[in-house]
């Protein structure tokens, strides 16, 4: 079709499809989008493939794709069996045990840590400002913290 390789109208396909993924959220089009980048591949390796062998060729690949998702990725992110992915959208998860300096004193049980160039609104025992604490656990964007022994 005018002069272009056909597999470059199924990579710009998924290009489309992986784009409408970004702008639409909804992880079909991601998985349909892959299945055309593969079909992309089929084609510069078989160009005589007629146009309803394409056709067949990628609604398998399509289908194969979405049930690969459906059966494999979704129960393991399902069951979390990741813990990247389990804790990426709660960052506060992940400071558990780690250690920052206190930018405002804790008076009356609260006060505020430096976390990286900002700063967090922590929970536990009357500190000076300076002083070093442990995240013990999370509440929301609260993280509550012990004293470090010197």
């Amino acid at each position: 079709m005018w002069g272009v390789p056909l597999h470059y109208w199924w990579w710009v396909l998924a290009l489309v499809l992986i784009a409408g993924e970004v702008l639409a959220p909804g992880v079909f089009l991601l998985w349909i989008g892959i299945a055309a980048a593969v079909m992309g591949i089929v084609t510069w390796m078989l160009p005589g493939l007629g146009v309803l062998a394409q056709a067949v060729v990628f609604v398998i690949l399509a289908f194969a794709s979405c049930v690969c998702y459906w059966k494999f990725i979704r129960a393991r992110l399902a069951r979390g069996d990741d813990p990247v992915a389990a804790t990426l959208s709660r960052r506060g998860e992940q400071m558990v045990g780690q250690r920052y300096v206190l930018a405002e004193a804790i008076v009356n049980g609260r006060g505020k840590a430096r976390v990286g160039d900002g700063q967090w609104l922590v929970a536990g025992p009357d500190l000076p400002a300076g002083a070093e604490v442990e995240v013990i656990a999370v509440d929301g964007a609260l993280l509550k913290v012990r004293a470090v022994a010197a």
